[in-house]
């Protein structure tokens, strides 16, 4: 909670059974980024919808805010139209591949039409493989496998 008035965006790499996505939350603006490489609506999820409400409603509790009841239901939820894979297993490199793009920027918002520098509807092979290599590089300076 230091510096708990301060606005910046949690990453949460959510699995919902079979499948990654990510959650990009500015909890002081109390919204959350959705970004689904298979393009599912976040209401596809709704017990992810429920814990991460939860959270940020805990969150504005620790922060002594007082809403309204009205108010107290006024989380914004946006949905990124994102690059979408084009199998059925590469979901979890492409949501590593959302959280380097935002990160590469340093930005605080995530535009509802993805970053211009990195728009498109499909990562290549190429692009997909970038992350790949990226990944295991950083497993290995890890020393994860010794």
């Amino acid at each position: 909670m230091d510096n708990k008035d301060a606005e910046k965006l949690f990453f949460i790499p959510f699995n919902t059974g079979g499948h990654w996505l990510l959650l990009a939350i500015n909890p002081i603006r109390e919204i959350v980024y959705y970004l689904d490489s298979l393009g599912n609506d976040w209401t596809t999820y709704p017990d992810m919808k429920v814990l991460i409400d939860t959270v940020l409603q805990a969150f504005r509790a620790q922060r002594d805010i007082q809403t309204s009841r009205r108010g107290a239901n006024s989380i914004t939820w946006i949905k990124v139209a994102c690059p979408q894979q084009r199998n059925q297993i590469d979901c979890g490199y492409f949501m590593l591949r959302f959280m380097r793009d935002t990160l590469a920027l340093g930005r605080l918002k995530i535009p509802t039409d993805y970053f211009e520098e990195f728009k498109c509807a499909f990562y290549t092979k190429d692009q997909v493989d970038e992350i790949k290599e990226e990944w295991c590089q950083f497993m290995i300076e890890l020393n994860v496998y010794s």
